[in-house]
């Protein structure tokens, strides 16, 4: 699994796409939202109460799927470095797990470009 291309791109890219597809859905919540104030403020019965609450549930499941996918890529990429031959030989590997751990997300995306894509392009030549 550790060699797997399709798993190490997804939790390359899993955590960053979560986070701007998390903000679009949040902010076409909030317009929406916005959009339908007059009615919110004069008690409209026509506009339903459980539309707010169900989009608010729709929500939080998604938040709740991006912390998975972000805690499993940190696991992941831990782990990769760990077993990676190449950070062996000096500090790198805890400089790569410090970046993990502080830049969740960024770091495995950078960690992701520079040691796996670039050491498989540097392999095939």
């Amino acid at each position: 699994m550790l060699r797997s291309k399709f798993w190490q791109a997804f939790f390359a890219i899993g955590p960053i796409a979560m986070v701007v597809l998390g903000l679009i859905g949040y902010f076409i919540f909030l317009f929406m939202l916005i959009g339908n104030i007059d009615q919110l403020e004069h008690g409209s019965e026509n506009f339903p109460e459980g539309w707010i609450l169900g989009n608010l549930g729709i929500i939080i499941l998604f938040v709740l799927v991006a912390v998975l996918v972000s805690f499993g890529s940190l696991i992941y990429y831990i782990v990769h470095a760990a077993y990676n031959p190449n950070l062996k030989q000096n500090n790198l590997l805890l400089v790569w797990i410090l970046l993990f751990i502080f830049a969740n997300g960024l770091g495995q995306l950078i960690y992701w470009i520079m040691e796996v894509v670039g050491k498989r392009d540097q392999e095939g030549t």
